[in-house]
């Protein structure tokens, strides 16, 4: 579980909350429960680095507030327009045997494993996160899903996933889809048989003879017109002789 040091925050203007932004740090809120809302602040740096994993928003952080430790779920992340920095964060109090709804990512092992994948195959993930429905407490940090032996026409299904008895789907009444491993998209050509090429090489030497053949049958225009001129040498003295 990962742990995160915070301070109290008795901030009352928009000046002191940019205060404690310009300090290095982002105020937060810890709500739900009987208690009361409890003002914080928390450090960017430290915040900014756990915001990088992927399942931040479903991991169950302990705060030690003022040397207090308490259970939290970090719900939501507001950002500033401009620099796209992290600038509040929202907690949610972690109360046994409270349901809440939470998305969970989904992870994939031993693709090496795969044969569909060795094959050529492609894993189409169709539902990176699903929600769930589950007590604060038992909150799966992912689901895993196993690769090994998969082979291509493969899906996986919300069957496919184990989950606790008290954990469920948001979404019921279905067995839903959330990858699938399908064939690969480009198929190779197949390669031509020899006895096809050979057929093919020698009806293109066929066609290639016929061809010569028909063009030399045909007088070439240089000849033609040297007999014409030869015809009107012969013809030309008789007339001068009448």
């Amino acid at each position: 579980m990962i742990s995160l040091e915070a301070n109290i925050r008795t901030d009352k203007t928009k000046g002191q909350l940019n205060a404690i932004r310009n300090s290095g740090n982002v105020p937060a809120i810890i709500y739900g429960g009987k208690n009361e809302n409890q003002k914080i602040s928390i450090s960017k740096k430290l915040l900014k680095t756990l915001i990088e994993k992927e399942n931040f928003l479903s991991n169950i952080i302990t705060l030690s507030v003022d040397g207090k430790s308490q259970n939290v779920l970090p719900r939501e992340v507001k950002y500033d327009i401009l620099s796209d920095e992290p600038n509040h964060v929202d907690f949610l109090r972690v109360v046994p045997g409270v349901k809440i709804k939470i998305e969970v990512p989904v992870n994939f092992i031993n693709h090496e494993k795969s044969p569909g994948l060795k094959r050529g195959g492609v894993l189409n993930i169709v539902r990176r996160k699903v929600e769930l429905k589950c007590p604060s407490e038992k909150i799966p940090e992912n689901l895993t899903l196993d690769l090994d032996g998969v082979d291509i026409g493969s899906s996986f299904k919300i069957s496919s996933v184990k989950l606790d008895s008290e954990v469920t789907p948001t979404i019921q009444g279905r067995d839903f889809v959330i990858a699938t491993l399908a064939a690969p998209t480009v198929m190779k050509e197949p390669e031509k048989p020899a006895e096809a090429e050979a057929t093919e090489g020698a009806e293109g030497t066929e066609g290639a003879e016929a061809a010569a053949s028909a063009d030399g049958d045909k007088p070439a225009e240089g000849d033609k017109k040297d007999g014409d001129d030869k015809k009107a040498a012969d013809k030309k003295p008789s007339e001068e002789k009448k």
